[in-house]
């Protein structure tokens, strides 16, 4: 009888064991063929609202935290800026203006562009100030830009005179660059920013990499082979933690150790599909800070939700309208920036939010 409950006891002990063991795989690995990404030292999961934070995963100076949470416009899934430009579906001209080009989507789909996309080609190379969404057949609407090079004012050799020759796949790639154009809104902080990602970058991959081309632009930078080797080593580490979970809506990330940013979508496909670019942006400034040679393992879930906190905890600046029908609202904390995006057409429902540390 003794032996029996012995025996017992043991396999309940067992299976409990194997259920905890299970729970614990699911959790820190994000699909089976994630093997590259390290689930970093102290992986935690924390909860901060309609929230929840998993993570560090980590590669080299770089920790990644996943951020979980409703599907709040379910079957929104707008064509992202660069699709769209890639697909003909939406054409961009020069109006004469620095600081502003003009768009139109010519396609039956809604097309989202984000702040901090970048915009190559036409006179000089910009990115977007601002959050848009372009309506199917919108007719042409103003885009609010900032330059990320300077001095050039006609098209680079080898590319097209037109003024519809613009492609759009990189992201501005500096959390200075990030407060300049969506914070400060300012030219001069934009180009104080590309120059010391420039220096950065230089001196992380030990090579000059401004262009012989245009030495202060920063896209002509973002190509550089060097630069582009060194973060796709974090973007093929880190590119599937995010595969075989349907509820991830966005990411926060630290370097070095010290919390940099973080990007929440109110659409998971949404973020499905700006993912890659998000992380290689990521992956970019890593590289830029990689120099310092420290890594991310102090920050944790935890500091994720407290940042978040006290972001949304800000004083609110006036509200600001976009072209089109976004709503701009801004809060700013001692420690942190939330800006988020609203669809005036969806009952003001939020679409994109993204948190800056200072």
């Amino acid at each position: 009888m003794k032996r029996r409950l012995l025996y017992t006891s043991v396999g309940v002990l067992t299976l409990v064991f194997g259920v905890v063991l299970a729970k614990l795989i699911a959790l820190t690995r994000s699909a089976p063929e994630l093997e590259a990404a390290q689930v970093g030292a102290g992986f935690e999961v924390a909860s901060f609202g309609d929230y929840k934070i998993s993570g560090p995963y980590a590669h080299g100076n770089l920790s990644i935290f996943l951020i979980h949470g409703a599907d709040n416009l379910r079957g929104f899934s707008p064509l992202t800026l660069e699709q769209a430009v890639g697909r003909g579906a939406v054409v961009v001209r020069e109006t004469g203006e620095v600081n502003e080009l003009a768009i139109e989507n010519i396609s039956a789909e809604e097309v989202f562009a984000q702040a901090g996309d970048i915009v190559k080609g036409g006179k000089q190379d910009r990115t977007l100030s601002v959050d848009l969404i372009l309506p199917p057949h919108s007719g042409e609407m103003p885009l609010s830009v900032f330059c990320v090079e300077q001095g050039r004012w006609t098209p680079r050799d080898g590319e097209p005179a037109m003024a519809e020759a613009f492609s759009m796949r990189e992201m501005i790639a500096s959390k200075d660059l990030k407060m300049a154009v969506k914070g400060a809104a300012s030219q001069a902080a934009v180009w104080a920013g590309v120059s010391r990602a420039q220096a950065r970058l230089s001196e992380s991959v030990g090579a000059e990499v401004r262009s012989a081309e245009s030495a202060s632009s920063l896209q002509l930078t973002l190509e550089n082979e060097k630069v582009r080797e060194s973060a796709e080593d974090y973007a093929r580490a880190l590119a599937n933690i995010i595969g075989g979970r349907d509820d991830v809506i966005g990411y926060a990330f630290a370097i070095n150790g010290e919390l940099n940013s973080a990007d929440v979508y109110a659409s998971h496909a949404l973020f499905r599909e700006l993912w890659m670019k998000l992380l290689r942006a990521s992956a970019v400034e890593a590289v830029a800070e990689s120099a310092a040679g420290a890594t991310g393992a102090s920050t944790g879930a935890e500091t994720v939700r407290a940042f978040l906190a006290d972001a949304e905890a800000g004083a609110p600046s006036p509200e600001r309208d976009v072209a089109g029908r976004i709503k701009i609202l801004t809060r700013e904390s001692e420690r942190g920036v939330l800006i988020e995006a609203r669809d005036l057409e969806r009952g003001g429902a939020w679409l994109h939010r993204n948190y800056l540390s200072k």
